[in-house]
């Protein structure tokens, strides 16, 4: 444990009247607005956070939501951004100080299952890293992470509990994590189908490794912006403004917060 990621959970203590966190959440930049369900919220900068990545407008929110305290992490460190996926490895490290028992993830992918459509929203069961990169290359002490289990079961069976309380229809599958910023070729994609991802993503797997590196219960949900590259007419595109999956993220949250 770094001596970064316990300075960054003093602050965050000190700075925290609302109580003990049990959830934090990952938002990535198309999903901000979905913080502002916490209720009481307290801000706090990344800058005001050692270890944390530079993220433009990136702060740490701690919000009220159905009457408990939930974490959201405004904001990822993007691997096509930085070129470098262990950017978020202190922040992570930073929940474990603070007892956080459940890690949320959010962004966006597309859809190689038929049954996946466009503003679908994907409760990933388990991923294939086809980026040949990992959080862990480099990093101090033992790495060698066994993956089983690498998003929770009881967390992915709370997130459904919590999407029918919501009104949400939540899919499960796989996601193929590709480095980005391009979109995958036709050629990718039906490679990707045949090895069973029923989305791709440019986000999700490296917080999914880091969270298993430190022991934190991890799930992610994937909101489907458009489907890939070739697959049923796809033709993708980058639109920050996913109105329909901020909305449906929204409610899963509340929900969430409801369902023990």
């Amino acid at each position: 444990m770094t001596t970064r990621a316990q300075a960054a959970a003093e602050i965050i203590g000190a700075r925290n009247p609302l109580g003990p966190i049990e959830t934090a959440v990952v938002l990535g930049r198309e999903f901000l607005a979905a913080a502002d369900i916490g209720e009481q919220a307290v801000a706090i900068p990344y800058s005001d956070l050692p270890g944390f990545p530079e993220v433009e407008g990136g702060e740490l929110l701690i919000g009220l939501v159905e009457g408990a305290p939930m974490l959201f992490l405004k904001g990822r460190s993007e691997f096509y951004d930085s070129g470098d996926p262990s950017l978020m490895s202190s922040p992570v490290e930073t929940l474990t100080h603070l007892n956080v028992r459940a890690l949320l993830s959010a962004g966006l992918a597309v859809s190689t299952n038929a049954d996946l459509q466009p503003s679908s929203i994907l409760g990933v069961t388990d991923h294939i890293n086809f980026s040949g990169m990992n959080p862990l290359i480099g990093a101090p002490g033992l790495n060698f992470v066994n993956m089983n289990g690498a998003y929770d079961k009881r967390l992915l069976r709370r997130l459904k509990q919590a999407s029918a309380g919501a009104g949400v229809t939540l899919h499960d599958g796989i996601l193929m994590w590709f480095s980005g910023p391009s979109f995958e070729t036709p050629a990718e994609v039906k490679m990707a189908r045949l090895l069973g991802a029923d989305a791709l993503g440019m986000a999700l797997a490296p917080e999914a490794i880091l969270a298993k590196r430190f022991a934190l219960p991890f799930a992610a949900v994937a909101v489907i912006s458009d489907y890939a590259t070739g697959f049923s007419g796809g033709n993708p595109s980058y639109d920050p403004s996913r109105a329909s999956g901020l909305i449906a993220l929204r409610r899963l949250l509340r929900a969430f917060q409801k369902v023990k």
